[in-house]
């Protein structure tokens, strides 16, 4: 398949490149240069035109973009962002949309700091967080197109990343970055006739001993299961 991804340059994104480029073509964006033997275009996301332009072609779209702190860039990546992708997506025929983001989009503070076995599918309720809030509203913007136009939207929840040489940091939400890239993947590659509804949120992250987070869903509808062993980051030498 044809695939764009938003914010290549982004954390996230070069482990996708690198799950993905055997087997798929791949076309890359982001605000800042990136540097790949792939096709490679500069895109602002908070430029329709821009996304527009970038997606003409592609099978599926991929957005990885991100702002943390700015305030008007937060909105305007994080939310408006997604407005411009499902915009650029209905117009050029994308049948399959994948969304990231934390996974306080949905599961904030309310739920992490007092509930257990949570799940993908519990009401939004992000936080005044300016990264949960912006990205909490991008992804109601892309579950409403999704509800009225013929494409699907995937929504993959991360939080915290560790890579083999990390040093031990003990949370609930936590997976590797293969493990992460690999999600991807499968949400490219799932039959989305599947799917129960044309918007679909799964939480990703490694198999924990402690329950407060379920990611049964992303075993069942995706057919993702995490392969590395984080065991070390809650565990210590008796």
């Amino acid at each position: 398949m044809k695939i764009l991804i938003l914010g290549a340059a982004s954390r996230l994104g070069p482990y996708c490149v690198s799950a993905l480029e055997g087997d798929h073509e791949l076309r890359l964006s982001d605000i800042v240069a990136v540097e790949s033997d792939h096709e490679s275009l500069h895109v602002d996301i908070s430029s329709l035109e821009q996304v527009n332009e970038a997606m003409a072609g592609m099978d599926v779209v991929i957005n990885c973009t991100v702002e943390r702190r700015d305030r008007k860039r937060a909105f305007d990546v994080n939310a408006l962002g997604c407005y411009h992708t499902m915009r650029a997506a209905v117009s050029n025929g994308v049948k399959r949309v994948i969304n990231t983001g934390p996974h306080f989009t949905i599961q904030g503070p309310t739920y992490e700091n007092y509930d257990y076995g949570i799940g993908p599918e519990a009401t939004p309720q992000p936080g005044i967080n300016l990264y949960a809030h912006s990205k909490s509203i991008g992804q109601e913007i892309c579950r409403v197109f999704a509800e009225h136009n013929d494409l699907h939207l995937l929504m993959l929840l991360f939080y915290i990343f560790r890579a083999d040489d990390d040093g031990k940091f003990n949370h609930p939400h936590l997976v590797s970055w293969r493990d992460s890239a690999q999600a991807v993947k499968q949400a490219v590659e799932v039959d989305l006739s599947t799917m129960p509804t044309r918007c679909e949120v799964f939480s990703i992250f490694s198999d924990q001993p402690h329950g407060r987070f379920s990611n049964d869903k992303a075993k069942r509808l995706l057919g993702w299961y995490p392969q590395d062993d984080l065991s070390e980051h809650w565990t210590r030498e008796s």
